[in-house]
């Protein structure tokens, strides 16, 4: 094919999948999307299917993209949501639907017993994080006990960045980011498997090669080559957790930064020199070699704006936005807790459950949505409150994702108190899986930035008041509700 290379990125998300072709300055050449959903075959239990799912999405990108090359492919590199769990044979065959991350809760039990087995303080001391639902370790537990059958042939284990790169070049590989979320398995001072946990826990499970996300994997084999229309021989990285690849698509990856990821779940990402442990966040590497993060997710954020707007009949984004514009700072005394998925990080609770307080007749679907966009908001506020108890303000606040560009930004803004900055790229991960490719192949060099801004969200002091006394509500009323939910869940 004539015409300049080309780098690929895709990444896989919750609820859709979305690629990139850029050329090695970082212009947008062509992007595709291909939404997907999940399946919840019981409460607590999310999963996506490998095939159906991963692959299927991963070669229809593919196909678009490639379709609108003006040159030849030089690299490629995936990322996915994680840390998640598909056992799979020694040859990389899935064995059940991958069981996806914090939002699922099933290891509930697992979590305990592996916590008493090991001892709190020795998965924090070598791991860097206490076991909740994010953990790979119990859930792998789970299977071995309740899937035997699926674990006596369980010789292998994926994420969707992972399983990706197997695919396309037979090799089996982890980067160390997603292997730093595969607790209590992962040594986050050594950076290196904890081989004895992982006899103990999972024994008879191979575990991966270790790899930087921008590191090359392998090349594209000839079976991946016919299955996609990708060219053999090209090389492969080994990919990331999408929220990763989001923070390297803004150029978030420097001490001080702080990523806040709009999306199905929120996601803040903090970089910091050196390993930090906290009680109520993640603990990980960063993207590349000598960097490291403190993180934190919520359960649900854009997904119970979803669930409002199917809830009123599908109402479009435009009108709901423009209905809660109109209504003023606090929503007229509403506030929502938004736990629909119990919550993870700060208060690792899967038994949390959505709470709307102060409804009346005169509240109508525009106070609702606002309360909802409100919710998360004082939930970002919460994880910067509890990052302050160990770590200088942020630098500056990066905004990205799906929700970055709307009312939302600018609530989370004026409830923080926190100016963000919004870049002119929002495509996400993907962009930043290009840029990984580009840096494997010596395309990009690792001080290039191809962050262009958009703006600046700046907090409106007119709302501090209204928003400060919201937030005390909103931190008073999972205390005071918690053992009601409990209870009714």
């Amino acid at each position: 094919m004539a015409g300049d290379p080309c780098l690929l990125g895709v990444d896989i998300g919750t609820s859709s999948s979305k690629g990139v072709l850029t050329d090695p300055a970082g212009t947008v050449l062509a992007t595709a999307t291909r939404p997907h959903g999940v399946s919840r075959p019981r409460p607590g239990r999310v999963e996506h299917d490998p095939e159906a799912v991963w692959w299927a999405d991963f070669v229809a990108v593919v196909a678009d993209l490639l379709a609108a090359a003006p040159g030849p492919v030089a690299a490629v590199a995936v990322s996915g949501i994680g840390p998640c769990v598909l056992p799979a044979t020694a040859g990389g065959r899935p064995l059940r639907p991958a069981i996806l991350y914090g939002v699922d809760t099933r290891a509930t039990a697992e979590i305990a017993e592996l916590t008493d087995l090991i001892g709190a303080d020795e998965i924090v001391r070598r791991g860097g994080n206490r076991l909740t639902s994010q953990a790979v370790g119990p859930k792998l537990a789970w299977i071995r006990r309740h899937e035997p059958d699926v674990w006596s042939r369980t010789r292998r284990f994926f994420m969707a960045s992972s399983f990706l790169v197997h695919r396309l070049t037979g090799e089996y590989v982890l980067d160390h980011h997603s292997a730093s979320q595969s607790d209590p398995l992962y040594d986050l001072h050594a950076q290196a498997w904890l081989d004895d946990l992982a006899t103990e826990i999972a024994p008879g499970l191979e575990l991966p090669r270790l790899l930087w996300p921008a590191e090359t994997a392998g090349t594209v084999t000839a079976a991946a080559a016919a299955a996609t229309g990708l060219p053999a021989g090209i090389p492969v990285t080994a990919g990331t957790v999408d929220a990763w690849a989001e923070s390297v698509s803004v150029g978030a990856t420097r001490p001080g930064d702080l990523m806040l990821m709009y999306g199905t779940t929120m996601f803040l990402t903090r970089v910091v020199p050196a390993p930090v442990v906290h009680p109520r966040m993640w603990a990980t590497t960063g993207v590349f070699p000598g960097s490291f993060c403190v993180a934190g997710g919520m359960a649900t954020s854009g997904a119970v704006v979803e669930w409002l707007r199917g809830l009123t009949g599908g109402t479009d984004y435009e009108r709901l936005t423009a209905e809660a514009a109109a209504v003023p700072a606090g929503a007229d005394g509403l506030v929502v807790l938004p736990y629909f998925a119990g919550e993870r990080t700060p208060l690792f609770d899967e038994r949390a459950r959505g709470v709307v307080a102060g409804l009346t007749l005169d509240h109508g679907r525009g106070h609702l949505y606002r309360a909802v966009l409100e919710g998360t908001a004082y939930a970002v506020r919460h994880h910067l409150d509890e990052m302050a108890g160990s770590l200088a303000p942020p630098d500056r606040v990066i905004a990205v994702g799906g929700g970055a560009r709307s009312l939302w930004t600018r609530i989370v803004s004026d409830v923080t108190g926190r100016p963000q900055l919004v870049p002119e790229q929002t495509i996400g991960a993907s962009y930043g899986d290009a840029y990984l490719a580009g840096l494997a192949v010596g395309l990009v060099g690792r001080d290039e930035d191809w962050t262009r801004w958009a703006g600046r969200v700046e907090p409106d002091p007119a709302t501090a008041d209204t928003y400060r006394r919201g937030y005390t509500a909103y931190r008073d009323l999972y205390p005071a509700t918690r053992d009601i939910v409990h209870a009714l869940g």
